[in-house]
């Protein structure tokens, strides 16, 4: 096929280019037009006196033209142009020949890109399976998360509960210190009853109290000669009943020994309660707080002594009222009241009016408890109320707070009203005959 593109573009230039033949050449073609009988031909070319070359021409059997050509190139000279169409075939051939190894080099790569196309295949393959891999690592890693936030906040827990345990276990060792100290000083009373007193916090509910075998403090006045010579709260056991109770000790005022059964300073425990509270004691030893009735009559009742009540108003002023005589009946005559011997450095109000007066609460029926919103030694109402309500500030009304009467803490003689309620007042005993000297 390309030997018939060859022989057309040969024909081509051939038949465009003007040749000037001798007559030898024309004779000879005759010549041989006539007696050619094999479809061989042969032609010379000539340049003007100068023979050229020549060149032949065959038909194959297969119906293609094969083409011989030979042209000689003599120095200085150069046979007529009439096979430039050579240059071009020539120029194709090469271009063909390039055009093969053009697609050749593209075949290789093109296997060179299915290759690493198939490489890069490869690699996505193993980065899905390092994606898989990975990705149940991390669910694995966040199930492990879960659970450790899980034991975490267990372990949280637990420690919260061992830090509440190991308080609790430091404060009865100090409670328990404090148990040893009190029996190295008095070793002939015995403490082994554990109970929860009404007037303890939260905090001290643990505070073991003790048991009378013998020579336990009776009163706050008892552990002063024992060597106590700092306030706070301590057991005693009254010799009345050996029932031990929880007690606040004065060690401080007027040479100590003082029992304390009821102090007020800001009104956070209400004093407006029922029968059996006042009988039993409430609020706070640290704070607020009423000892209870059957606790007042056991120690009062175990000797001869003395009341000491504080006064404190709203200008920072202070005054006391001191009684020499005091004690209170049991419950079955209603903790009859008595008082007497004032002195002091306010007026009194309490015991020249409030003297043999039984004791009552709201709930009793007793209209003057009903008024003055508290438990106290009633009588027509008062002159005293120191277990009535907290007013901050001091003056109040009962118009503008719809009262049927005065219900504040009140000490008349003072303020010369029933509507001026104090800031802070405080109750506490020790025996008649108390010496602070005769304490070691």
């Amino acid at each position: 096929m390309v030997s018939l593109l060859y022989a057309l573009l040969l024909w081509t230039a051939w038949a465009q280019f003007p040749v000037v033949k001798t007559k030898e050449v024309v004779e000879e073609s005759k010549t041989t037009d006539k007696t050619d009988t094999s479809q061989t031909n042969t032609h010379r070319v000539s340049s003007g006196l100068m023979q050229c070359g020549e060149y032949s021409n065959e038909v194959m059997p297969n119906g293609q033209c094969r083409l011989i050509a030979t042209l000689p190139q003599l120095e200085e000279q150069r046979c007529p142009d009439m096979f430039r169409c050579t240059d071009e075939v020539s120029y194709w051939l090469r271009e063909n020949e390039e055009r093969k190894q053009q697609m050749q080099d593209l075949k290789e790569t093109i296997s060179e890109l299915q290759e690493e196309l198939r490489n890069h295949r490869h690699r996505i393959k193993v980065l899905e399976l390092q994606r898989e891999e990975k990705y149940g690592m991390n669910s694995s890693l966040e199930h492990r998360f879960y659970m450790l936030m899980e034991f975490y906040e267990e372990a949280n827990a637990l420690l919260h509960i061992h830090r509440s345990l190991i308080y609790d276990m430091q404060r009865q060792i100090r409670n328990l210190t404090m148990i040893v100290e009190r029996v190295r000083r008095n070793p002939g009373c015995m403490i082994n009853i554990i109970r929860t007193s009404p007037l303890l916090s939260a905090q001290d509910t643990l505070h073991p109290e003790v048991q009378h075998v013998r020579n336990c403090p009776i009163d706050c006045a008892s552990l002063f000669y024992n060597g106590v010579h700092r306030s706070g709260i301590f057991t005693v056991v009254p010799s009345i009943g050996s029932t031990p109770v929880e007690v606040y000790c004065d060690m401080e005022t007027q040479g100590g020994g003082w029992t304390m059964f009821q102090r007020r300073q800001d009104g956070k425990v209400n004093f407006n309660r029922k029968w059996t509270e006042y009988r039993d004691g409430f609020g706070d030893l640290h704070a607020e707080f009423w000892l209870g009735n059957d606790h007042i009559h056991g120690i009062s009742s175990q000797g001869e002594y003395s009341l000491r009540i504080d006064l404190e108003d709203w200008n920072g002023k202070h005054k006391h009222a001191l009684y020499q005589n005091f004690w209170i009946e049991n419950e079955d005559n209603l903790y009859r009241l008595h008082v007497s011997g004032f002195s002091g450095t306010v007026e009194d109000s309490f015991g020249w009016y409030h003297d043999k007066q039984s004791f009552s609460t709201p709930d009793t029926g007793d209209i003057c408890a009903e008024i003055s919103h508290g438990g106290w030694w009633y009588h027509q109402c008062f002159f005293a109320n120191l277990n009535g309500v907290y007013y901050k500030g001091g003056r109040y009304s009962a118009k503008g707070m719809n009262l049927l009467g005065p219900d504040g803490i009140v000490w008349y003689s003072w303020k010369d009203s029933d509507y001026y309620s104090l800031k802070k007042v405080s109750m506490m005993i020790r025996p008649r005959t108390y010496r602070p000297r005769l304490s070691p």
